[in-house]
Parts: structure tokens; sequence; C-alpha cells
């Protein structure tokens, strides 16, 4: 992403050793001349770019792990562009440019030169068209955003699916391995599937957490090579649609990455309500149209419940701790590690000690076990009552409240659009009062994406303000070179739209580079046309005339560069360019949006801006002179 701008420096440097050479200079000389006199750009071009990157390597959350390794790598890339542009370059330039070219003449002026001549002729003259213009070009750029999808990071292709199946709570691993069979060979028809590896036995929660489930399944799809099948997306969408046909277990697909899902969370005390409201809105998102939907709070299963006699525990000395104790080695089974194991060839296996299954469900066999008491052992009936009763499969709480994550798979469907259509939902906007709505998953790191990407963004451009300051020692002008960010807002918009792309992770980190790549554009404009006038040379219409005549080739040029080097990945040439053409598309139609509009705004910009300059100096010293003369009339008096 970063090979056309590291050429940036280095275009500058040799075309400006060329315009030297073109005055009848020496090879040795015009280098001389040419690195002296834009060393103040090529400075500042980079600094702008490194205050951009730095900001974004500081944020936290999922969203900075993807800035953070972009933004270090673009900050060392074009600190070392810049070492080579001004310590590797001019020498180069000086050894082996060839003498040739010292008597040819400028390059004569085309017609589209001329033609931009003239635009910018009338920009100067009419600089309050141009800016209402400009102004204009900006609200409709805003309003090109409500339009573009949102969305967490673009679907991959990693060559794997992944299907995870899961029964009900009774099920046995014989039910399991039946219904995996059939989904290996539902699934084994499908065009681009190479190979099917199942694997029965998912991690049970809490306690037992080293107990594996055989009610869950994990199967994971290898595709065959990219070049001979379908992409990944249009397989997964070939998989959900046989994995319908099912019965008897609930089916998820995944495998294009992050951003796939749609997940929220409702919270509440009372179970009742939270569970009812869970399976609504399930119900509502299914019906909208969402695949995959999926919700733990319908599935319940038989568990026991030991309800402690509180004046018989209290008597005897028993604990609820023992008696869940004394259930629990029963129904789940455990072990001492300090009794005797099963010994092998080469490893001791922990003996689980458990009642048989027909006991485990049987009350008045469990009435009948022993519990230890300070009286030694009683039956348990006599101081807890047994019951079967049904009950969630798994409680989850957050902030103690209990709480049950409904989700489904996006497919095709942006994440923007998805949480619009459930946010729309009965459910969702006749909540009752004690159930709560929370955003998770990819809707949550959007969400904090956003958030995160404004402030680095608000961070960046004061920093580059503060940069350009220091670098020009001059307020104003700064902020002439600062106004062609917003141009370049349009161009972007409208590509990632033409292209169907969403507003994600990677374009967004590419609207990010654009804020330093499209101000090399307006500092060489304006350093040039700042110097001419500091010197006395010309005026500003013609300072600003004769900035466009030196630096309109390279603008284009280095534009031109940037363009090239994004451009395959735009194309999505290469392995799996799906997360990298997003942020291609998005700089590329920046940069010709803001390169366009850059060469005449700019110069109608820096115009305003001059005379407010003047306007503000004049006022600065006429407000000084005042207050100095009653001085010196007491001091000649």
């Amino acid at each position: 992403m970063v090979v056309g701008i590291l050429v940036d420096d280095a275009i500058v440097e040799i075309e400006n050793i060329e315009h030297h050479r073109r005055m009848g200079k020496s090879a040795f000389q015009a280098t001389a001349d040419a690195v002296n006199e834009i060393a103040l750009v090529v400075t500042a071009t980079t600094a702008t770019l490194v205050v951009v990157f730095v900001p974004t390597t500081l944020m936290g959350g999922i969203p900075g792990l993807f800035f953070k390794q972009f933004g270090w790598t673009a900050v060392i890339a074009v600190v070392a562009s810049l070492l080579v542009a001004r310590l590797i370059t001019p020498i180069m330039a000086a050894r082996f440019l060839s003498s040739r070219y010292s008597d040819r003449p400028e390059p004569a002026t085309g017609a589209v030169t001329a033609s931009y001549l003239r635009m910018v002729q009338w920009s100067l003259r009419h600089r309050a068209a141009t800016l209402g213009a400009a102004g204009v070009f900006l609200l409709l750029s805003l309003a090109l955003l409500p339009l573009l999808s949102k969305g967490l990071v673009p679907p991959s292709d990693r060559g794997t699916i992944t299907v995870k199946v899961e029964l009900g709570p009774e099920s046995d691993i014989d039910q399991t391995r039946q219904v995996t069979e059939r989904v290996r060979a539902a699934v084994d028809r499908i065009d681009g599937v190479g190979a099917v590896f199942t694997n029965i036995g998912g991690n049970a929660a809490g306690r037992d957490a080293q107990v594996a489930e055989v009610r869950k399944a994990e199967m994971t799809l290898v595709l065959s090579e990219r070049k001979t099948r379908a992409p990944q997306t249009q397989i997964e969408r070939e998989v959900r649609r046989v994995l319908v046909n099912i019965t008897g277990a609930r089916a998820t697909v995944s495998g294009s990455g992050p951003g796939e899902q749609l997940s929220m969370i409702l919270t509440s005390d009372s179970e009742d309500a939270l569970n009812a409201t869970a399976s609504a809105f399930a119900g509502e998102l299914r019906a909208a149209g969402l695949s995959g939907v999926r919700t733990p709070a319908s599935l319940e299963r038989p568990e026991l419940v030991a309800r402690p006699i509180e004046s018989q525990t209290a008597r005897y000395g028993v604990s609820s701790a023992d008696i869940r104790q004394t259930l629990r080695t029963a129904t789940s089974g455990d072990f001492e590690p300090q009794l005797a194991k099963l010994n092998l060839d080469n490893r001791q296996i922990n003996i689980r000690v458990q009642v048989p299954d027909r006991v485990s469900a049987d009350l008045d066999a469990l009435s009948n076990l022993r519990v230890q008491s300070r009286d030694g052992l009683m039956p348990l009936s006599s101081v807890a009552v047994l019951a079967m009763e049904s009950g969630p499969t798994q409680i989850d709480r957050d902030d103690r409240q209990r709480y049950v994550t409904v989700s489904a798979d996006l497919s095709d469907m942006p994440l923007s659009k998805a949480l619009a259509l459930a946010n729309t939902r009965a459910s969702i906007q006749h909540l009752p009062s004690n159930v709560s709505l929370i955003q998770s998953g990819d809707a949550e790191v959007a969400a904090d994406l956003s958030s995160g990407l404004l402030l680095a963004i608000v961070i960046a451009s004061v920093c580059m303000l503060c940069v350009l300051i220091l670098l020009f020692s001059d307020f104003f002008q700064p902020l002439t070179i600062l106004s062609a960010i917003p141009l370049s807002l349009g161009g972007a918009f409208v590509a990632l739209l033409l292209f169907g792309s969403e507003l994600d992770v990677p374009s967004m980190i590419g609207l990010v580079m654009l804020m330093g790549i499209v101000t090399k554009n307006s500092i060489l404009l304006v350093e040039y046309a700042v110097i001419a006038i500091r010197d006395g040379a010309a005026s500003v219409e013609a300072a600003l005339i004769d900035a466009y005549h030196k630096r309109a080739r390279p603008i284009v040029m280095t534009t031109m560069a940037m363009i090239a080097g994004m451009l395959p990945i735009a194309l999505g040439f290469g392995a799996d360019a799906s997360f990298r053409q997003p942020m291609a598309i998005a700089v590329i139609g920046g940069l010709i949006s803001s390169t366009l509009l850059c060469l005449v705004v700019v110069p109608a910009v820096f115009s305003c801006i001059h005379d407010v300059q003047a306007w503000v100096h004049r006022r600065w010293r006429s407000a000084v002179g005042t207050q100095a003369d009653p001085a010196d009339s007491q001091g000649r008096g």
C-alpha cells in the first residue's frame, strides 16, 4: 500500500533537480541548489504523514490491532523514504544524470495545463464562487455518507469453513455422530469443498469445563484451490442452504473472519421475561430474513434440584456444599488424586467414580445416598428434598444480571443494515421495563472503531497543524494546506459506492492515509508561493500562478505514482486482497478528486487567507502603534 508513497519524495527531488539542470547548471550545482530549495517541502510532507499515523497506533481495543500494525509500518517506511530522498537520491542524481538534458527547455504547456491555468486564474478572480462551490462539494460528499454500508472488515477467502453442530441437551455421542454424518454427506456434494474434518465433543461450561459435551461437534471444510472454485462467500451461502434441511440439530457456519455475525445481548433480573423476549426477538430476526439465528434461551434440560431443610442441616451440621458435593460425585462423577489410579505403560489415569446412569435419574436411590454429618453418615433425604426439574443448559451473568445472547449470521448483509433491521423489531421497540438491550460482538467493535477513529482524526489534524506551523513559521497558511483534506472525501465515498465496498476498518485506514497524502499537493503549491511572497518577488496572484507552473508537474507525477502503486490492489490482484482492496479504492478515489480540485481551490483559499493575514497584521500594527504614542509623548515632554 505504501509503495507509491515511498517514491514521492524521490520524484519531487529528481523533478526539481531536472528543473535546475534545464537552467544550464552542472549536475552537481543543480543537485545542490535543488536539494536546498526543496528541503522544506520534502520534510513537511513526510512529517504530516508521520503525525497522521502515530495517533492511530495508540488506539486501543480490537480496532487498535488493525491500526497499530499498519500505522507503525507506514511511519517507519515514510521516514526511511525521507532519508533515502535526502541522502541517497541527490548523490545518485549528481552522479548518474546525463549532461544532455542541461540545455533542454522547459516542457511546453499542453492543452490540459493551459485549461487548468485558465481555471486557476478564474478562481482567483472569483474567490467567493470558488469557495462556495467547494463548500457545496463538501456537503454533497457528506450526503453520500448515509448511502455507504457500514461494517467491520470485508469477508476474506481463507480456504476453510467451520460448521458448528449442536444437538439437544440429552443427546448422546451416537446421535451426534449420526447428525454430523448427514451434514458431511450434504456439504461433500457442494462444488469447491475438498475435504471435511469432524471433531465431536465441545467443551462444557462452568466447573466441568474439562469434560467434553458430546452433543456438540465442529466440522472443518477445507476448500479446493481458489482458482478452481467459486468465492468462499458463495460456497458459505450454499452450505447454509443445504444445512436448512438438517433436522434435529442447530448448525452455524463461519469462515470469512470477523464481521460476519450480528450479536445482541438482552439482560434482566427476571428469567421469564428474559427468555420470552429473547425467543420472540429470535423469531422476528428469522422472519426478517436473517439466517443462523440462535439463542440459548430455549435450550433446557432436566436438572436435579436439592432444597436443604434448614432446621435439619443446622441440627446435624450439614452444609449446602456437603449436599452439593455428594450429588455431584454421584451424578457427574469425581476422582480423588490420592487414591489408586489406572496404570498404563507410560501414564496413569485417575479413576472417576459415579453411580450408573439408571440410578442418577432415580430420586429414591439418590435420596438414600449418605452425607457426612457431625453424628456420622446419614441419608440425604434427612437434610434435603430432591426433585427433578428443567432448567437452562447455561446461565450467563454480566454485572450480576442474567443475560442471553441472540446471534445471527450476516451472510451478504452489511452489518449496519442488519443492526438497523434488528433495532426496528417489535420486541426491541417495546422492550419490557425489566429487560435491557446491549450491543455486542461486531456491532460493539464497529461502534468503538467509529469513536476511536474520530478521536484519532482530531488528534492527527491538530498535530498536522502544529507541525506545519513550526515548519512554515506561520499560523495562517497551514490552514490553506489542510483545506485540501475535505476535497478528498467526495472522491473516496464515490469510489466506495461504485465498487460496492463498505465503510469498514480498511476503508477507514484509507481515509486516514488520505489525510496525510492529499496535504502533499497543497504543501508543494503553498511552500513555493509563500517563499515568493516573502522574498517580494511577486504579488499573491503572480506567486500562485508561478507556483502552479513550477509545481503542477511534480504534483501530477506523485499522484500518478501513488495511484499506480495501489491500482493492482484496488483491482483485487494477488492472494486474497479482500482486506486491502477497500483501502486502495478509498485512497485512489480521494487522490483523484483532491488532485483535480486542489489545483483550483487551494489558490483561492490561499488568496483569502493571505488577505485575512494582512488585515490582522495591519490591525496589530495599528493597535501597537496607538499604545506606543502616549509613551513617546511623555518621553518628549
